[in-house]
């Protein structure tokens, strides 16, 4: 189960909003080994595409250094889906690249500017995708 702040979710939620028609990505960062989200991370898209995210690896790079500098580790992962569901893509199940993270999903398809917006969370490890609840916390 991910267990996510209301403030998180609506800063991730805000910013598949703003990036809207495009992808939009980034991390969620937290306290090594305890599995707790806390540092907001928005990513650029480097594809700037409808259809895909890429991170940009400069920027990627610096964020690891900056994660292993505050004994933090990538506790979620996420990006929207601007046409279709919030279900990871095969290219999604290729490049999850960390088994212990949450990988967080936003739909904006079919919505306006108020939402409602489809918010899920999956864990893929070794392509196996596993949804799995989402808890938002005051």
């Amino acid at each position: 189960m991910l267990k996510i702040s209301q403030a998180l979710y609506d800063q991730i939620v805000d910013h598949a909003r703003k990036d809207h028609p495009d992808e939009a990505c980034g991390v969620v960062a937290g306290p090594v080994g305890e599995g707790r989200p806390e540092r907001f991370i928005p990513m650029l898209n480097a594809a700037r595409s409808p259809t895909f995210y890429e991170f940009d690896s400069t920027d990627l790079l610096k964020l690891y250094r900056e994660m292993d500098d505050r004994d933090e580790e990538p506790v979620i992962v996420y990006h929207s889906h601007t046409a279709t569901e919030a279900y990871p893509s095969r290219t999604d199940i290729t490049y999850a690249n960390e088994p212990g993270a949450h990988y967080v999903l936003v739909s904006t398809a079919d919505t306006d500017d108020a939402g409602p917006f489809q918010f899920r969370s999956f864990r893929i490890v070794d392509g196996e995708v596993t949804e799995e609840e989402v808890e938002v916390t005051a």
